[in-house]
């Protein structure tokens, strides 16, 4: 398992063609905690498989360690994630170097929110990356986008 996340993240007004016909993934997000020094613990469920996720730190690099639930313990703790939530469609593309793009579209109070997460082996390759251009400005090192901020806040940022 690893145990560091390197990860940079893009606005995107308009996603390609060959990025939306793929297909998508319906992602449910709830986060139990969240620190003010970047700390959180987050379960997710992406289709049918449950995760607890605990991050902490902030920036490019962060320490992430994740553990499969059964949905089952998913669902016992998910009223605890209430008014601490997101829901977003994902689409995974591949990108140079073994790369991914998660290209994320939101819902609810955060519809029309676009972005697109790279995540990374190390900080050599993170900073080397070069954007495609489809993505709009980084907002990597921005608080207002971070996950758990979007979901305490319920809502778009409002210096977008």
């Amino acid at each position: 398992m690893r145990d560091l996340e390197l990860e940079r993240k893009w606005l995107v007004e308009d996603a390609p063609a060959e990025v939306l016909a793929r297909r998508p993934e319906q992602i449910e997000q709830g986060y139990l905690t969240v620190g003010d020094d970047g700390s959180e613990v987050r379960l997710r469920r992406r289709e049918e498989r449950c995760y607890l996720t605990a991050k902490s730190g902030r920036g490019l690099v962060r320490r992430e360690r994740e553990i499969e639930l059964s949905p089952q313990q998913f669902d016992a703790l998910w009223p605890a994630t209430e008014g601490r939530r997101i829901v977003k469609t994902r689409r995974v593309i591949a990108a140079e170097q073994d790369l991914r793009i998660e290209f994320d579209e939101y819902a609810g109070g955060l519809a029309g929110l676009r972005v697109a997460e790279v995540e990374f082996p190390d900080e050599q390759a993170a900073r080397a990356f070069a954007a495609p251009g489809w993505f709009g400005a980084e907002v990597t090192d921005r608080e207002d986008y971070k996950n758990r901020r979007l979901a305490l806040d319920g809502r778009l940022p409002s210096n977008r």
